[in-house]
């Protein structure tokens, strides 16, 4: 039998919602982040009817394109893929959030070429947590350099941090790498974090037992890549 968007969309939030509960956090605290790469805007465009509302996309080319074909709705876009110096500008100008911040050199390059007559880009740094050499990220213990510098960017603004650990086999293991995100983020002092952007389809409900405000869920939304 298949499953509509709308039944997936309950699903999710469902979960989402036991989580706060197991976790004694506010009901409707997390936010969900739909990840919409690879899927068409006819699809967005369901998930919108639905109440859906945030969207994020790795693939520069193909948000662009999702972009003109959805100009009408209320959507705010989240960039959540590798960040490559010659994307930045495309990047600055047509997203509200970018959560894939690793390096100085990008941030700078976002810094100018984000207009200053549009409010200043939220950004989220991205934290190699597990310390995996296949995947992108800051090293844990040069975050706070990274975050000084970015900070002091008047076009951008420092919202918090992101990750995407290594796969845990049990519901405690998948909880250690959040904790040490969120315990690095505590460790910073900069007065405009507050956000969290951790936790995907299979690990949700422990990002969330460690402080999660934005799960990034893809797979139990939409199923599996097109």
């Amino acid at each position: 039998m298949n499953i509509s968007l709308a039944e997936r969309l309950q699903e999710v939030e469902q979960r989402l919602q036991a989580a706060e509960r197991a976790a004694g956090r506010v009901s409707g605290c997390v936010r969900l982040l739909a990840v919409s790469k690879t899927k068409s805007a006819e699809v967005m465009i369901l998930g919108y009817r639905t109440g859906q509302r945030h969207f994020g996309e790795s693939y520069l080319q193909e948000a662009l394109v999702k972009q003109r074909q959805l100009a009408h709705y209320n959507i705010t876009w989240h960039f959540i893929g590798p960040i490559q110096s010659n994307k930045t500008r495309l990047i600055a100008e047509h997203f509200s959030w970018v959560h894939s911040v690793d390096r100085l050199k990008i941030a700078r390059r976002l810094d100018e070429q984000r207009s200053p007559d549009r409010p200043p880009l939220n950004v989220c740094l991205q934290v190699n947590v597990s310390g995996e050499k296949s995947k992108a990220g800051v090293a844990l213990d040069e975050l706070p350099e990274l975050a000084a510098a970015v900070s002091e960017l008047p076009r951008l603004r420092l919202r918090g941090v992101m990750a995407i650990p290594a796969p845990g086999t049990s519901f405690e293991e998948q909880r250690a790498p959040f904790r040490a995100l969120r315990t690095a983020m505590e460790r910073l002092p900069h007065k405009t974090l507050d956000t969290l952007s951790m936790g995907m389809s299979d690990d949700l409900e422990a990002a969330v037992a460690e402080g999660a405000t934005i799960v990034r869920i893809g797979t139990a939304l939409f199923g599996s890549r097109d």
